[in-house]
């Protein structure tokens, strides 16, 4: 990755803003949504926008061990800004590293469209839900597969749908059937080493699996589609006892 996305909570901290006109106004807009407190040049901060792009600002705050942003000046940049799909609590930021503002927005546009009003509601269920769930769930990996399953696609909870919040209490109090199935290993086929030629059913695999087992010749690229804390073996074969949980085998079609 060529840089490393985080969610900064601003409220109440100093951000420098410097410049004038269109974009030192975007810019004092965004941060305000975020709550940070607006500062001059010679303020404290451990962050600036510099929205003219002067290079020479540039430098006398990173002199200062500010991390800078600069409008239009990707190379001056310590970190850029993303367009952002805002349902709050939930948000989705889409950067391109300052290659092209003009994808990221057409990005975010298509995302917009996709993605219910209501979906924020259902994060906030979900987070008040939480004792309950723990409670549903006691095993750590049964609760995240039962989470899983009802998120899925079509699933009693599916984020797509309008409906999801309201099916919060049913999921809850029934489980759908769903999320607690038996320890197995699933055997995952590659065509090629190009991530984009995953088919739905690996990528969703990936996004559940407890640990991957994989050929030598699996690139890095496709198993950095499996989730974050997925563990990743090594392995010449098929495990005789892949553990519990949802299992990978994974190998490139000869």
């Amino acid at each position: 990755m060529h840089s490393l996305p985080v969610f900064l909570r601003l409220q109440g901290r100093a951000v420098i803003l410097t410049g004038e006109g269109e974009a030192a106004d975007a810019k004092r807009r965004l941060l305000e949504r975020a709550g940070a407190r607006i500062v001059g040049e010679a303020a404290e901060a451990t962050l600036a926008i510099v929205s003219d792009g002067d290079a020479a600002t540039v430098q006398r705050l990173r002199a200062r061990g500010i991390l800078v942003n600069a409008t239009d000046r990707p190379e001056l940049c310590d970190f850029t800004l993303p367009a952002i799909v805002d349902r709050e609590p939930v948000l989705i930021a889409i950067g391109t590293g300052g290659a092209s503002a003009g994808l990221a927005k057409a990005l975010r546009q298509r995302i917009e469209a996709l993605l219910p009003a209501r979906l924020g509601l259902l994060a906030t269920a979900l987070h008040d839900a939480r004792a309950a769930i723990r409670q549903r769930w006691p095993d750590a990996a049964a609760r995240r597969r039962a989470i899983d399953a009802g998120l899925a696609v079509r699933g009693p909870i599916d984020p797509l749908s309008d409906k999801a919040v309201d099916a919060v209490p049913h999921w809850l109090s029934e489980g759908g059937g769903l999320g607690t199935g038996a320890d197995r290993l699933e055997n995952i086929r590659l065509l090629s080493g190009d991530p984009d030629d995953l088919s739905l059913r690996a990528a969703r695999l990936l996004g559940e699996a407890d640990r991957v087992y994989h050929a030598p010749d699996v690139p890095a690229a496709i198993l950095d589609r499996a989730r974050a804390d997925a563990v990743r073996i090594l392995a010449d074969a098929p495990p005789d006892d892949p553990g519990a949980g949802l299992s990978l085998w994974m190998e490139r079609t000869p």
